[in-house]
């Protein structure tokens, strides 16, 4: 049995579909049964548990033999980096004495250690707690989530602008949730001592203004980039209703995808969906 935390979310609910794609069992963990209902239909089974309830997440997790470790996104009112760097604590403390063969995290590309910086620092300590307890891990960092963009569809629609606090010609790793699922389900299947650190991204680079003509196509309306500059980052975060200390984790993430490019792998593990078909896709179902 395959237990999935954060089954319900883009990559968890990709994940298990790709799994039950294989006749494989798969356990969905979930704080809300209803929003598992398509997994239920779809053969999944539905477990009801906050990550922060150690007891029963533990009791789940001794019911399978892999897990995908995805720690949830926080409210952005909130202080994101405190409310997921106890997530992870408790998702950490649940797999300790889980029993369990395997595990594979969900992380990102640019996860390292340092002064904190969001997701980036929060998803480091959340790889390095796993290996050094004793179910073994495998670490998938993926590339900059292709469903952020579609979040913002209603917006495009509407105005037939794209909010970009990319410069519109930056071409950075994009990946849609479907391809990690993808990946995800792969090497929940491998052997338990299949544990290195893989990244994964999408078929090539991509930058705002390839989204922006992906949204003009799929909407059949002229779309242009409207970049946020960089000095006006902080203050848009907090006029999104961003609480001060998840504005900042924002600001930090955001500019280190464009300082650092050169801490980006030559080498990823590449998805087959390209940013143009998942647009579109994601535009049709919106309709």
């Amino acid at each position: 049995m395959h237990i999935i935390i954060g089954g319900t979310g883009h990559v968890g609910s990709a994940t298990a579909r790709a799994l039950l794609r294989r006749g494989e069992p798969v356990t969905v963990v979930t704080r809300n049964a209803g929003h598992a209902a398509g997994l239920r239909d779809a053969g999944a089974k539905v477990a009801v548990a906050d990550v922060r309830d150690v007891p029963a997440l533990r009791a789940i997790l001794r019911t399978g033999t892999t897990a995908l470790l995805l720690n949830p996104p926080a409210a952005p009112f909130t202080d994101t980096d405190a409310v997921e760097r106890a997530n992870a604590a408790a998702i950490v403390d649940a797999v300790t004495g889980s029993g369990l063969r395997k595990t594979v995290a969900v992380s990102t590309f640019g996860a390292r250690a340092g002064e904190p910086c969001g997701d980036l620092t929060v998803l480091f300590e959340f790889e390095e707690k796993l290996r050094a307890q004793a179910v073994p891990v495998a670490v998938n960092r993926g590339a900059y989530y292709m469903s952020n963009w579609t979040e913002m569809l209603d917006t495009v629609r509407h105005r037939g602008k794209l909010p970009s606090f990319f410069p519109e010609d930056a071409a950075i790793p994009m990946v849609a949730p479907c391809d990690l699922g993808e990946a995800a389900a792969q090497r929940l299947m491998e052997p338990a001592d299949r544990t290195e650190t893989l990244y994964i991204e999408g078929p090539r680079r991509y930058t705002p203004l390839d989204v922006a003509d992906a949204f003009a196509r799929a909407l059949g309306r002229p779309v242009d980039v409207e970049v946020v500059p960089r000095h006006a980052w902080e203050q848009t975060f907090r006029q999104l209703g961003f609480s001060a200390e998840a504005a900042r984790s924002y600001t930090c993430m955001t500019g280190t995808v464009l300082d650092e490019q050169d801490r980006w792998p030559d080498d990823p593990v590449r998805g087959a969906t390209s940013l143009e078909d998942f647009i579109c896709e994601s535009a049709s179902r919106k309709y």
